[in-house]
C-alpha cells in the first residue's frame, strides 16, 4: 500500500495549508489514518489520528490543527490555521488496515508515505 501527500510548503506565522495523503492498492478496509511530523533533531511526533470511531490531536495543535477522512477516495486531510514557528516539521502520513498483496495474501497493513515539508516564517 503506497502513501502519497500533498500540500506542504512555505507560509507565513498565522497563515493556512491544508495537507493530502491517498492510500493506493488494493485495501479492503483502513481501520486508521493518522498524520506525524518530525523537526530536525527531534523525534516523530503524532500530530492526529482518526478511525471510525473519532479523532485524537495533539495537545500543541488543538484548536488550529483538525484532522479529516474520505473513506470512498482512502484519503486522510490535515487542515492546519494559525501556523506557528514551532510547527515546521516533515509532515508524515500514516495508514493501518487489511490490503491484498497477492493472490491469496490479504493481510494487515501499517505503511507510511514519503514525507512533506511544513516550513512557517515567522
Amino acid at each position: 500500500v503506497q502513501l502519497v501527500e500533498s500540500g506542504g510548503g512555505l507560509v507565513q506565522a498565522g497563515g493556512s495549508l491544508r495537507l493530502s495523503c491517498t492510500a493506493s492498492g488494493i485495501i479492503f478496509s483502513i481501520k486508521l489514518m493518522g498524520w506525524y511530523r518530525q523537526a530536525p533533531g527531534e523525534e516523530r511526533m503524532l500530530v492526529a489520528t482518526i478511525t471510525s470511531g473519532g479523532s485524537t490531536i495533539a495537545d500543541s495543535v488543538a484548536g488550529r490543527f483538525t484532522i479529516s477522512r474520505d473513506n470512498a477516495k482512502n484519503a486522510v486531510y490535515l487542515q492546519m490555521n494559525d501556523l506557528k514557528p514551532e510547527d515546521t516539521a516533515q509532515y508524515y502520513c500514516n495508514a493501518e488496515g487489511v490490503a491484498s498483496f497477492g493472490a491469496h495474501d490479504v493481510r494487515d497493513f501499517a505503511s507510511w508515505g514519503q514525507g512533506t515539508q511544513v516550513t512557517v516564517s515567522s
